[in-house]
């Protein structure tokens, strides 16, 4: 248990005397201290009011090592990205802000997502990732632009940036809507989700190209979630791009078979 280290090294961190913590606790000093230094233990009721002082969660102050954290993700966690999913491990968003304090949108490309699927909680990686803004998008949100590639989306259209909104628990992800989902075998994957974590433990994960065929993605396998936001791309999406490209594999497929039934009848 980490909670009497944790609230020792939150008050050094942000520079607060045991009795500056105590009076906004409305505590004495020396039940702080001894919180502290392991000599008592607290209550529910001083848990709760600790982690409304700190702003982070009471699963997190005992079960985590907070000194162990870096000055970035340490500013993601008291600043909110702190979640518990079925008993997992903290996740701690990576992120840069601007000038102004305000989160940039960081940029995924198509030659980033092999590095981003290893560096996505880096600290370092990230802050090297191209950004920008967009001001009609909220400042109280956490937003990152991803290059997807391939037409299991189409008519969204291969190349295109997709803006998504980072989602914290992932059992708030809703049925019938796109996502981008990190993943830890596939990297990022851009696809319509099915929640089925509660109940099963997994996504559903779907394409808008028929031709692709839904499969499970076990929670487990999840790194992150983004809810789609909008699209970015220099191309138009054409009305009958979707039936050329099933005519064209379907094309594809029957003259596999035929090479197989010729290749079966040459033995």
């Amino acid at each position: 248990m980490f909670f009497s280290s944790n609230i020792k090294f939150l008050r050094k961190h942000r520079g607060r005397t045991q009795d500056d913590v105590a009076f906004a606790l409305n505590m004495k000093r020396s039940t702080l201290s001894g919180y502290e230094n392991e000599v008592s233990e607290p209550n529910l009721e001083a848990l709760i009011a600790f982690s409304k002082y700190f702003n982070i969660a009471i699963d997190t102050l005992v079960k985590i090592d907070l000194s162990s954290f870096s000055e970035g993700q340490l500013s993601q966690l008291e600043r909110g990205f702190d979640v518990h999913l079925r008993g997992s491990n903290l996740r701690v968003l990576a992120t840069t802000v601007n000038n102004d304090n305000d989160e940039n949108i960081e940029l995924v490309t198509e030659k980033a997502k092999a590095g981003y699927a290893t560096g996505f909680a880096d600290p370092e990686y990230i802050k090297v990732l191209p950004t920008f803004t967009m001001p009609f998008l909220s400042r109280d949100r956490k937003y990152r632009t991803f290059q997807i590639s391939g037409d299991s989306m189409l008519p969204i259209p291969d190349g295109a940036y997709i803006t998504g909104e980072y989602v914290l628990d992932w059992t708030h992800v809703r049925n019938g809507l796109p996502y981008i989902i990190l993943t830890q075998d596939e990297g990022i994957v851009f696809k319509i989700v099915e929640n089925k974590i509660e109940s099963e433990g997994r996504l559903t994960l779907s394409s808008l190209n028929p031709l692709y065929k839904p499969y499970d993605l076990a929670a487990t396998d999840i790194k992150e979630v983004w809810r789609f936001v909008h699209y970015i791309s220099t191309e138009i999406p054409q009305p009958n791009q979707l039936r050329e490209e099933q005519l064209l594999q379907t094309v594809q497929a029957l003259q596999k078979k035929v090479e197989e039934i010729q290749l079966k009848l040459n033995l």
